[in-house]
This record gives C-alpha cells, sequence and structure tokens, in this order.
C-alpha cells in the first residue's frame, strides 16, 4: 500500500493495526510504546514502563443483565461489580467470559484494548486514575502500551467516570 508521501507503508491487520490507525486518527498514535516482554499483566506493563501501578489501564469486560460493557480500571484496583451494575441500572454484572468479550469488542481476551470498539458498548472509567496525569491502557497487543492522558481516555473512549472499582 502507498501512503501519501509515496512510500510504501505495511499493510495493518489485527488488533495492533486497529488501534494504530484509531490513535491515528486521533492524534495520540506517537503515545504507542513497544517493550521486548510482555506487558500482559498490570504488574509486568508497570514494571516495563516505569511507572506505578495504579497508572496501567486495565480493560475489563463485564456483562450486565445481559449487556456487556468495559471497565476501565487502575492496575492497583479491582473492578467492583455491584458498583458497574449499579452505574449501568442493573440487577448484577459479573466477567464477560472469552467468547464475549470478542464479540463484544472485537479483541480477544487478555489483549482489550479500549481503542477502537464499538460505539455502542458502554465503557466506565475507574475515578481513582484521576490520581495520575499520564495512564497507560493497552496497545492491542500483549507488548505494548499508549501513554495518554486521562482526559485524552476519556474523550476518545466517550468514558463515563465512576466509582468502579476497590
Amino acid at each position: 500500500m502507498t501512503g501519501q508521501s509515496g512510500r510504501v507503508e505495511p499493510k495493518r491487520t489485527g488488533s495492533a493495526g486497529r488501534v494504530l490507525t484509531f490513535l491515528e486518527d486521533h492524534g495520540l498514535a506517537d503515545g504507542v510504546v513497544h517493550f521486548e516482554q510482555s506487558t500482559k499483566t498490570a504488574q509486568m506493563a508497570a514494571g516495563a514502563m516505569g511507572c506505578q501501578l495504579g497508572q496501567i489501564v486495565k480493560s475489563l469486560v463485564f456483562v450486565a443483565d445481559d449487556r456487556p460493557l468495559l471497565a476501565l480500571v487502575a492496575g492497583d484496583r479491582r473492578g467492583d461489580a455491584a458498583a458497574i451494575a449499579g452505574l449501568m441500572g442493573a440487577q448484577d454484572a459479573v466477567f464477560a467470559d472469552a467468547e464475549t468479550v470478542r464479540s463484544a469488542t472485537g479483541y480477544a481476551i487478555g489483549g482489550v484494548s479500549p481503542f477502537a470498539l464499538p460505539e455502542d458498548l458502554p465503557v466506565f472509567v475507574d475515578e481513582s486514575l484521576t490520581r495520575f496525569d499520564i495512564v497507560y491502557p493497552a496497545g492491542g497487543t500483549p507488548s505494548s502500551m499508549v501513554r495518554v492522558t486521562l482526559p485524552q481516555l476519556l474523550a476518545v473512549t466517550g468514558g463515563q467516570l465512576g466509582a468502579i472499582a476497590r
């Protein structure tokens, strides 16, 4: 594929390409950070990035009364299913299974990025993330993250800030 500059650009495929295209469209592509080691867990991601555990943004998919949603939770917190259910006006919320995660987000379990999601997927953002100027959500691969400000994350995800973690 030839870009506007006339140079040949690699074909973009998979989750990484989807995330990068989305971030480029929103002026955030320069925040993508790739690592040689895995950033699959919050602890691994914080170690690789050299940041506080709470700055890592975990993407957790829940189902509240049969409706999937994405909860973006600080790395040093746990998603609070009861609080999430309350925000959704639901009786309860439970973690989604792998099939539901993929069908709701387009990403495989363990690799859910908060970028390039279906527009009808509700997104809730852990208010404890307001402790930090910079946060690091997943970048579409098990070894990449995206450096963004919390206002940028809220703007591009359409996320609703709330008390969704403990």
